[in-house]
């Protein structure tokens, strides 16, 4: 299907617009001043040993500030103001739930030189998913979608890689899970379509966003997961991250990072709380600005499993995994 189709369905009091789309799993990209790219998975998927197209680097400090936040498609007044307030200085921004309106994308061309979202629900005006801002473009964009059983409503993820200044590959993962599923099936090819480029990237590895880890069964998925993938979680001592069912829905995990400073922002621009976390690139050729004895910040790292645990999932409704 190459073009929307629109039918119109009529009762006595309802009006609906039923817009049907193309399920393809793509991203798009906005820079200034250049016309929208739709970047799609088979241009995207990188083949094992192959190496990165060079780029520029993200800017050459020591910290990199990073900003994740569900933003609640934007339904809250002062989502704006928030998220200048918060941003400021941030070299990355994960967003999730994210809608491409005038003024999201506004924001995002005149504050970073790059964006990438990944439509997980299209609506008539504008599209909602996860966005990643960037300070810089990145070298390798691989979108991802899954679809939820229940609702038949798509989530989103989005795998970027930037150059840092010590000439490493830094690999972003903007996760939007799935929420509504019966089991953790479902939840778990999301987490494996992921997985599969975690493992197969060498370098360091940043992975947030909204994990909807409401249940048992999810928090012990999601960290099963980080475990296989060598990634540690960042932890948070004034947690005020929003919760489901006592269990909090957003995360940050990281591998081959130190781990400076970490903060929760209270708001009520978005039913979610923001998350800002600092970043160093760890070098065991130097000792790290932000210490190793700071246990505020600082905890140690699991260790990894030897051997990876085979993907499960082969292949997304509603889209395509990148391949290997």
């Amino acid at each position: 299907m190459n073009a929307k189709r629109q039918t119109t369905a009529t009762s006595k009091n309802l009006r609906i617009k039923v817009v049907s789309v193309p399920k393809k799993t793509y991203a798009v990209r906005y820079i200034a001043g250049r016309p929208v790219e739709h970047i799609f998975p088979p241009f995207a998927s990188r083949q094992s040993g192959q190496e990165f197209p060079s780029g520029k680097a993200l800017p050459s400090l020591r910290i990199l500030r990073v900003m994740v936040w569900n933003i609640f498609k934007q339904q809250r007044a002062n989502w704006l103001s928030a998220l200048k307030e918060f941003s400021k200085e941030a070299k990355l921004v994960l967003l999730q739930e994210a809608q491409t309106t005038p003024e999201l994308v506004r924001f995002a061309t005149s504050h970073y030189l790059s964006t990438d979202q990944v439509p997980a629900l299209i609506f008539p005006q504008h599209s909602s998913g996860v966005m990643t801002l960037s300070a810089v473009h990145p070298v390798y964009c691989c979108p991802l979608r899954k679809r939820e059983p229940l609702l038949r409503l798509a989530k989103s993820a989005l795998v970027t890689v930037y150059p840092i200044y010590n000439g490493q590959l830094l690999m972003v993962v903007n996760v939007h899970a799935v929420n509504f599923s019966l089991g953790i099936d479902v939840y778990s090819k999301q987490l494996d379509s992921i997985g599969e480029q975690i493992y197969n990237h060498g370098g360091p590895v940043i992975m947030a966003g909204d994990f909807n880890a409401w249940s048992r069964q999810r928090m012990l998925a999601l960290y099963r997961f980080s475990e296989r993938m060598g990634l540690d979680e960042v932890r948070f001592i004034n947690d005020q991250r929003r919760r489901a069912f006592g269990r909090p829905l957003d995360f940050v995990f990281y591998r081959d990072m130190n781990v400076c400073e970490a903060s929760v922002l209270v708001t009520e621009a978005s039913d979610h709380n923001p998350l800002l976390v600092e970043f160093e690139s760890a070098s065991p050729s130097r000792a790290p600005l932000c210490g190793t004895e700071d246990r505020r910040y600082r905890y140690l790292r699991s260790q990894r499993m030897n051997a990876y645990i085979p993907i499960l999932s082969k292949d997304i409704e509603g889209g395509m995994e990148c391949k290997k």
